[in-house]
């Protein structure tokens, strides 16, 4: 669970982690130690970027154009083939959108048949897959195609996870990432032990912008915090004595979560799910589904409790 008023990447710091755990590109990074090679005149980067906003990568040239680039701005790698005909629909908007983002990010295309190396490296079972690079390590990825306001907004992700923390192109001024005051003063609130504070800190950008995903996270992550430090201490033992009471279900659900046991809570939930009916299996139902949004929806545990709930209820 992320902390309250934190920005979110494009997965959580843990999924994050696994991924670049689970991705090992030391065996393509070369010997030299040579800087990313200049850009060459007519790219259409802009004048300001210093950067080609697409190049075709290969095994020879991965640790100057995806290792090296990706320590200065994000390097979004795509793994594609001659023959995939989703490819052809997908590649031709990752480099539109690499144009007009004017060197801010690279697209490093890399044809998987050429350069077996590389997709084994990336653990690519399909193609398109399409990977985040920045200061060396993978930050998030998809597969397939994907419609163009989704990998608009995939990249914007990308780049709001990791502003302040590159070098930015060459010649570019550093810029100091800003902080909302609105967000520094629900985060304030929180450290403070204020959840109510903190609480009506969030619904306020809420009331002026009800889209706003990170605030409506935030909101819901202390409304949860708030709810679980009325958890009395043997909640949990009180529904393992009675299981077929809902709100002591509920409440020892909190109980779990708020001890980082997240999997033991949707179990709980689940199994009363599964032998409940009518009004009581809803409202478990639906507090399942209000604990699954206070995390990312593609850690596996999540991913797995869902399936799980949908065979509860199909």
């Amino acid at each position: 669970m992320t902390r309250p008023g934190s920005r979110p990447a494009a997965r959580s710091a843990a999924t994050a982690a696994a991924m670049s755990g689970a991705v090992d590109l030391a065996p393509l990074k070369e010997r030299s130690t040579a800087p990313p090679p200049p850009s060459q005149p007519g790219s259409g980067t802009g004048p300001q970027s210093g950067f080609t906003p697409v190049v075709d990568v290969t095994e020879a040239t991965f640790e100057a154009e995806v290792l090296q680039r990706s320590m200065q701005v994000p390097v979004i790698v795509d793994l594609w083939a001659t023959w995939c005909g989703p490819c052809k629909q997908l590649s031709p908007v990752l480099e539109k959108l690499a144009h007009e983002g004017g060197g801010s990010w690279v697209l490093a295309k890399v044809d998987v048949d050429a350069n077996p190396r590389i997709a084994q490296a990336f653990g690519v079972q399909s193609v398109p897959t399409v990977v985040a690079i920045a200061a060396g390590q993978p930050l998030a990825d998809f597969q397939g195609v994907q419609p163009e306001p989704q990998l608009r907004q995939w990249l914007a992700a990308i780049q709001d996870a990791v502003a302040g923390k590159l070098s930015g192109p060459p010649g570019a001024e550093p810029v100091e990432e800003q902080e909302d005051p609105r967000f520094v003063a629900a985060e304030q609130a929180l450290e403070a032990g204020d959840l109510a504070g903190a609480e009506a800190a969030y619904e306020l950008i809420l009331n002026s912008e009800p889209a706003n995903a990170d605030a409506l996270a935030a909101l819901r992550q202390v409304r949860f915090l708030a709810r679980a430090q009325s958890v009395p201490e043997d909640a949990i033992a009180a529904a393992d004595a009675a299981p077929a009471d809902l709100e002591a279900q509920l409440v020892a659900a909190d109980a779990e979560l708020f001890a980082q046991q997240p999997e033991a809570a949707f179990t709980r939930l689940i199994g009363f799910v599964a032998r409940s009916a009518g009004d009581e299996r809803n409202a478990a139902r639906t507090r399942l589904l209000e604990l699954f949004e206070l995390f990312d929806p593609a850690e596996p545990f999540v991913v797995t409790a869902r399936r799980k709930l949908a065979s509860a209820l199909y």
